[in-house]
């Protein structure tokens, strides 16, 4: 049998000239026409790999830099060439802590600031948090220089892994990460490009489309690099036509408008998230929230965010609610209000969205926070840190069967916070839903990068389903935003005001919302099923 292993290091005096069609040979582990020193290869790899993930945070909202979702993964790809498996993963894992320590260090201020936990403890569980969330990038890199191993060290291995094996499993992961233990999908590679040509995939593919079609540019564009003659021709028109493509394709309108626009106004309270549980400031929230309303009644549709109200709706329902719904049906106005709601017998309580309309509909929050909304090993971690015995951390999730709410003969899809980061969850309701709705207490994350993140991660939802979307939270961001992703209108962070504009609702169904995830996860399985093939068989025919 014959051996193979892989060089732990790259050599400048390894290189060859290109052959007739312009691919570069190389005869053993070593890449011989990419000249890297050998520095690479040890501890300041891992130092690039560490920076390059902590980088790549500034890709997303608020700063933007979607062409580095692109060249940092670039990067990462060619930190994972010519080095064994296990490097491979450390540097993955290295590139994922950098991620999410800037990415998702707006955790931390959850924790501490509004978390009644001490600041060590705050930085214990959020450290906790990051080097979890970078297994999942570490154990894509050991898989990856796996493959790389048993694929060979031909120029077309190389090319093998990095234009369809690394892509389809830098998005396997992040699918595995958006579902392992509920699923934490933030920071998904396909945010970072709702400004971008490549959004335009989003209402064909969803959100794992366009971070395959991110992956797959980001090996594309290495392979280019390493790449001369007609190979490199080639790579550079398969890459334009990947971005021009999703241009044009972002274009088509895959749904209609239906009906008369609807008036409305995002009620954007800014009541301070550290009185939330003081009992002596319900009355001023009350206050706040009726003024901005009486304030409001010119629009058809008035809407509080999540947990506007801190007591169930049952506490307030024929003192507070009840005279507010018929004041708003003198005014041909209606409320969707966002506050816990409680089971008559007392046995569970959900985070729920309550429509004041002619007739009083609720629903209930499906997807909830693990640690913020419920504990899990409850009888284990209560009373080990604050963050774990917060007031109404017991919510119980709603049923999978719950019916759209509606307003104005319209049906609508109705997402609570966190919940709209799972676009296959959203179009639960959908095509039946002529619009969205997400009512969001961003309050937690003060002034963080979390409001913004999440902002993006809504924006992508309205494009993935053709579906206008109207975004409301307790302080910032509340926004309108079109069925393309585009910003309408939105509010000033931090302060008290009441937005206004209009939606038109929409019918229709993008093919995201006819067929889901399941189109990328099919191209996914099926790509890593042929390298792995094709892997075994090169095995196979060297023994």
């Amino acid at each position: 049998m014959k051996s193979h292993s892989v060089s732990s290091s790259l050599h400048l005096t390894d290189v060859q000239q290109p052959d007739e069609s312009g691919l570069n040979q190389r005869t053993d582990a070593g890449l011989r026409t990419w000249k890297i020193s050998s520095w690479l290869c040890r501890w300041p790899g891992e130092l690039l790999a560490l920076l390059s993930g902590a980088a790549l945070a500034l890709a997303f909202a608020p700063f933007d830099l979607w062409p580095l979702a692109v060249v940092l993964p670039a990067v990462l790809f060619f930190l994972w060439l010519g080095v064994p498996p296990r490097r491979a993963g450390w540097r993955g894992y290295l590139f994922g802590l950098g991620l999410f320590s800037v990415g998702a260090s707006w955790l931390f201020v959850a924790i501490y600031v509004y978390g009644n936990t001490s600041a060590p403890a705050a930085v214990f569980l959020t450290g906790l948090f990051v080097a979890f969330l970078a297994l999942f990038t570490g154990l894509q890199g050991y898989i990856s220089g796996l493959l790389a191993v048993r694929l060979g060290n031909s120029v077309r291995a190389r090319a093998l892994s990095l234009l369809l094996a690394w892509p389809c499993l830098w998005v396997l992961f992040e699918w595995l990460r958006g579902w392992v233990l509920t699923g934490y999908p933030w920071l998904n590679l396909g945010y970072s490009q709702i400004s971008s040509p490549l959004a335009g995939l989003a209402s064909v593919f969803g959100i794992y489309g366009v971070s395959l079609a991110v992956a797959g540019s980001a090996g594309l564009l290495l392979f280019i690099l390493m790449s001369q003659g007609r190979i490199r021709g080639f790579g550079l028109v398969v890459l334009a036509l990947i971005w021009l493509g999703s241009g044009l394709l972002g274009r088509l309108e895959w749904t209609r408008p239906v009906g008369e626009p609807i008036s409305v106004a995002l009620v954007q309270g800014n009541v301070p998230q550290i009185t939330k549980w003081q009992p002596g400031a319900l009355e001023e929230r009350l206050k706040v929230y009726r003024q901005l309303t009486r304030q409001s009644w010119d629009a058809q549709l008035i809407i509080w965010p999540e947990n506007s109200v801190t007591v169930f709706y049952h506490q307030l329902a024929d003192s507070y609610f009840e005279p507010l719904r018929q004041e708003a049906r003198e005014h041909g106005s209606e409320l969707l209000i966002g506050m816990p709601y409680e089971e008559p017998d007392a046995s569970r309580y959900y985070s729920s969205f309550v429509s004041l309309g002619p007739d009083v509909k609720v629903y209930h929050k499906r997807h909830l926070v693990p640690f913020g909304e419920y504990v899990p090993l409850e009888s284990w971690l209560r009373g080990l840190f604050g963050f774990f015995d917060l007031p109404l951390s017991g919510f119980s999730p709603g049923g999978n069967d719950q019916l759209p709410l509606t307003v104005f003969g319209h049906p609508i899809s109705v997402s609570i916070c966190y919940e709209d980061a799972f676009g296959e969850e959203v179009i639960d309701f959908l095509p039946a839903a002529r619009f969205l709705v997400n009512g969001s207490n961003n309050a937690w994350y003060g002034d963080s990068l979390a409001p913004h993140q999440h902002f993006q991660i809504s924006r992508m939802r309205a494009l993935e389903t053709g579906r206008p979307l109207l975004r409301v939270t307790t302080n910032g961001i509340s926004a309108f935003v079109d069925h393309h992703g585009r910003i309408m209108a939105r509010s000033v962070q931090f302060q008290r005001e009441v937005l206004r504009g209009e939606v038109q609702p929409r019918e229709g169904a993008t093919p995201y919302v006819r067929f889901g995830n399941w189109p990328v996860l099919l191209v996914l399985f099926c790509v890593i099923g042929v390298v792995l093939l094709a892997s075994r068989s090169r095995v196979t025919s060297d023994e």
